[in-house]
């Protein structure tokens, strides 16, 4: 199993920063939008890997992020299932910088779901803004979403 973060960051303007997928070569996301995060260094906390690929992907340092659910997605790349937790955050320091995985673009958040998603990403967005906390899993095959639950806390 690997074990990722991901992180929609929101400024004051009602934009949410997104990734445009468009520079990795043989990216499994290869022409989506996502928010930014990755997988989990040896020891690190949720919190302390999402700083740290915050940092790394876009130059911005998080300040508090809101851990707002955690999503398995069984046999996500193949074989492997991914087990992701998913954060929010409103408050951070530094200027953008070029990502390698991507195109970083701050979209308007009344226009987040006009991008190219994942399927479950238009669904599971939707709860960022909820006060419960959400555990999910969702389905896939050969990028196909075929089914998703949820439990709200």
């Amino acid at each position: 199993m690997k074990i990722a973060t991901l992180c929609y960051i929101r400024n004051d303007k009602n934009q949410t920063l997104m990734m445009h997928r468009v520079k990795k070569l043989h990216d499994m996301h290869e022409g989506k939008y996502n928010g930014l995060g990755g997988k989990f260094e040896d020891g690190e906390t949720p919190e302390e890997c999402v700083i740290r690929e915050i940092k790394e992907e876009s130059g911005l340092k998080l300040i508090n992020p809101t851990l707002k659910g955690v999503i398995t997605f069984p046999a996500f790349d193949g074989n492997e299932t991914w087990q992701v937790f998913v954060f929010t955050a409103n408050k951070f320091e530094g200027e953008l910088i070029e990502s390698n995985e991507g195109n970083l673009k701050w979209i308007e958040n009344d226009k987040l779901f006009d991008l190219n998603l994942w399927d479950g990403d238009k669904i599971f967005m939707k709860w960022l803004d909820k006060k419960e906390f959400f555990s999910a899993k969702f389905i896939y095959k050969n990028g196909k979403l075929l089914d998703y639950k949820v439990y709200f806390y």
